[in-house]
């Protein structure tokens, strides 16, 4: 009697296994208009003793829709005479890995988004950036380093799990194209308590390791703040502009200002700042309503402004990379940051100038020398480099036996962190 005891129970577990399919095929994805089978979302059935798990995949559901079809699955289930319990196990598909850019400096350019104080609106700008640049046709990946409150996996309806590629590097959730990281896909929404070393190791491997899928921009959101995350990032990423976030409140715009400065200190140049919930819209009467009283604090920062968003119902709603799906406020600030990224990377070398970008030392000194014996009196001499030029000044007055008064004027600018500009006149 006992060697038939283990055949009748899996025959027993195999009938209510078919019991629970049958339920199963009952219960519709009510946007697709099929049941959970032809809709693709069982992976699999797991009978034991009464109690069952259901392998699903939801990943292309918004969590709400997702908790959604996971309580009416259970549901059906649990009506199913012999079931004890029900429960649904979220699984994902691996997502097909080709050839991917390894590290978070493989993009074409970084573009932070940065405040000095939390809850002024800096994850959506952040999302809304990358949706707009996303929309406009580039290649687009969001890196959500605010690792305490990683929000930008909500903003666009995406979950986890992150899956590996083959040699082990974490690969980004898809968002309607858009590469998406965030420590908030790994999470499983617990709070996140991380003290700066463990903060600091976790961003470094995550800078370093992600395989992106060749994205020309990464938008890369930074928590509030200039804390542990913030000086990791700059210390050790390349980061090739910032766009700063702030209420026009005087207290949110003066450690703006602040933070500022750390990112100038840092070599990354500010590509403005964005000026947010500033006014309100009445949706009755039409009437704009400033929030904050006072004259506009924001112009003593002496930035760009790159948009005044007000207070907006709209960019409250899920963001997706579509030029459909997003305010119009957002598409200009899109516009916005590319156009000053272009003005602030874009370096108008004047014709004749020597250039000894890249050059080795002693190239150097010796195209100097030729530019300089080229240069007549009186003629303007320029020279383009990727270190500060201001010791050549001393090799100039030398090589034309004048004091350094006479060797004027003498200016050195420098249009962006990789280039400096030298202009002079030989006398």
């Amino acid at each position: 009697m006992s060697r038939d005891a283990p055949t009748d129970a899996t025959d027993a577990s195999a009938r209510l296994s078919d019991h629970v399919e049958a339920a199963l095929r009952r219960v519709r994805d009510p946007d697709a208009d099929l049941t959970v089978f032809e809709a693709g979302l069982v992976e699999d059935i797991h009978v034991t003793d009464g109690r069952v798990t259901i392998d699903a995949d939801l990943s292309d559901f918004p969590p709400r829709e997702a908790e959604s079809v996971t309580a009416t699955m259970i549901r059906a289930v649990s009506e199913v005479p012999g079931v004890e319990r029900a429960h649904v196990e979220h699984v994902q598909s691996a997502p097909a890995i080709d050839d991917r850019a390894i590290g978070i400096e493989s993009a074409d350019r970084i573009i932070a988004v940065a405040s000095a104080k939390g809850g002024v609106g800096k994850s959506t700008i952040a999302t809304s950036l990358a949706c707009a640049l996303a929309a406009g046709g580039e290649r687009v990946g969001i890196f959500d380093a605010d690792i305490h409150g990683p929000n930008v996996p909500e903003l666009l309806s995406i979950s986890g799990p992150v899956h590996s590629d083959a040699d082990g590097n974490p690969v980004p959730v898809d968002a309607d194209g858009i590469d998406v990281m965030s420590v908030g896909l790994m999470s499983s929404s617990a709070p996140l308590a991380w003290r700066g070393a463990m903060a600091h190791d976790a961003l470094s491997e995550l800078f370093g390791e992600t395989a992106w899928n060749d994205p020309e921009t990464i938008v890369l959101d930074l928590p509030p703040g200039t804390g542990d995350v913030t000086l990791t990032t700059l210390q050790e990423t390349r980061v090739d502009g910032v766009v700063f976030v702030t209420t026009p409140f005087h207290a949110a715009v003066s450690d703006t200002h602040r933070s500022i400065q750390l990112f100038e200190e840092n070599d990354v140049p500010v590509l403005g700042v964005v000026s947010n919930m500033g006014e309100f819209v009445c949706g009755d009467c039409g009437c704009v309503h400033d929030l904050f009283d006072g004259p506009d604090p924001v112009d003593a920062l002496e930035v760009p402004v790159l948009a005044e968003l007000p207070f907006d119902a709209a960019m409250q709603d899920a963001l997706a990379p579509s030029p459909d799906a997003l305010p119009e406020c957002a598409r200009t600030l899109g516009q916005a940051v590319s156009d000053r990224f272009e003005e602030v990377w874009s370096v108008d070398v004047p014709e004749g100038a020597v250039d000894i970008r890249g050059l080795p030392s002693d190239a150097r000194y010796d195209e100097v020398e030729a530019g300089w014996a080229d240069t007549a009196t009186g003629e303007r001499f320029y020279l383009v480099s990727d270190r500060d030029p201001t010791p050549v000044r001393n090799y100039l007055v030398e090589a034309s036996d004048v004091t350094a008064d006479e060797l004027e004027p003498f200016e050195v600018k420098r249009p962006n962190p990789e280039t400096w500009l030298l202009r002079t006149v030989r006398p």
